[in-house]
């Protein structure tokens, strides 16, 4: 199909964001707002010397430098309020630019440090993302997050937390952190427990560390989908049995470029993956931290990676179908895209047909 793909038609197509970090997608301007709020002292209050500390660029050197940010970010989201706000803007923001469907992910041990239960933090995001729901075309869940570098009975709580607020907006478990002597495997237990309730998994592996760490969180902790996956491409034998097995991999372009999981964006093997026939879909990782949107990371895939328009559909299609919801609700969302991305080809179709009269 002879489609231009422009960033505004880009950005009006239906989209899934199955892998975004709360507190790396905050607002510059609200996290000055919420320090000024609770005084709470920021390295600076300037909003350009704050986004020079937060935001990264083509000068970061790591997975570990990459992640320093987070730090000033959780600096204000140690209050139900700012938890709830954070939450709310990011679905705002998603929705404006047509993600209908996001599973935002977090870490509940992290804003603990002023005093908030789990259970407070994690209902403040939810409610924040409820509202969200509420006023703006977006359907949301929220992926519970055990960390790497803190003890194995840390995730266990983490995974009792999110198996308490299943089917009350919790939708998976996760692993995250620096991967590099922190392995999945000691998390084992963690992962059990939520399968041991049915709960959805999904494992940060193969990021900056190689492929073994992805044959560990599908082997070993039962991995439902892949965090990024970069380095899945260095074990064939493994690459088949993920296809075969379709499970998805969770693409952040921007962010792997960043923490040095690929030397540059031309390299990414997202463009082999899906050549291959692997179940890729594209997502954000961390809004603020890499600067970045859906509709940015789309546009990475488009012009340096030289993706056509059949295979973006296919790659958004796949966002829908990788979803952790009830089927049926996967069949309703990817009716609604089919129906909305016909109508954006026939409406884009006679764009192109009225252009090429008038010349």
């Amino acid at each position: 199909m002879n489609i231009k793909l422009t960033r505004e038609f880009v950005q009006k197509l239906p989209k899934t964001d199955l892998h975004v970090h709360l507190d790396g997608s905050v607002r510059i301007n609200t996290i000055i707002d919420l320090a000024k709020k609770f005084n709470i002292q920021l390295p600076t209050m300037d909003p350009g010397e704050l986004r020079k500390l937060i935001v990264c660029d083509e000068n970061t050197r790591s997975l570990e430098e990459y992640l320093r940010g987070f730090d000033i970010v959780n600096l204000v989201l140690q209050t139900k309020e700012g938890l709830y706000r954070a939450a709310y803007e990011l679905a705002e923001d998603a929705a404006n630019e047509n993600v209908r469907y996001m599973e935002v992910r977090f870490s509940p041990i992290l804003h603990t440090k002023k005093g908030l239960k789990m259970t407070e933090i994690t209902q403040s995001v939810i409610d924040g993302l409820r509202q969200a729901e509420r006023e703006f075309p977006i359907e949301t869940g929220v992926i519970i997050c055990g960390l790497r570098n803190m003890d194995p009975t840390t995730s266990i709580k983490l995974a009792e937390l999110a198996v308490a607020f299943k089917n009350r907006g919790v939708v998976g478990f996760d692993l995250a952190g620096s991967e590099f002597n922190y392995p999945a495997k000691e998390h084992k237990e963690a992962f059990e427990l939520s399968l041991k309730n049915n709960l959805n998994i999904t494992i940060h592996a193969g990021e900056a560390y190689g492929p073994d760490s992805i044959h560990q969180a599908v082997h070993y902790c039962g991995a439902h989908r892949i965090g990024h996956g970069t380095r899945l491409v260095e074990d064939g034998d493994l690459l088949n049995y993920v296809n075969d097995h379709r499970i998805p991999l969770e693409i952040c372009i921007k962010s792997n470029f960043h923490t040095k999981a690929v030397p540059n964006i031309q390299s990414h093997p997202i463009d082999f993956y899906i050549d291959y026939g692997l179940r890729v879909t594209i997502n954000t990782d961390n809004r603020t931290i890499s600067d970045t949107t859906v509709t940015d990371e789309y546009m990475l895939a488009i012009n340096e990676l030289h993706l056509d328009y059949t295979t973006i559909k296919n790659v958004i299609l796949n966002g829908f179908k990788s979803a952790f919801l009830p089927y049926k609700e996967r069949v309703r969302l990817i009716n609604e895209t089919l129906r909305e991305l016909e109508e954006l080809e026939k409406s884009e179709l006679k764009t192109t047909i009225k252009m090429k009269e008038n010349l």
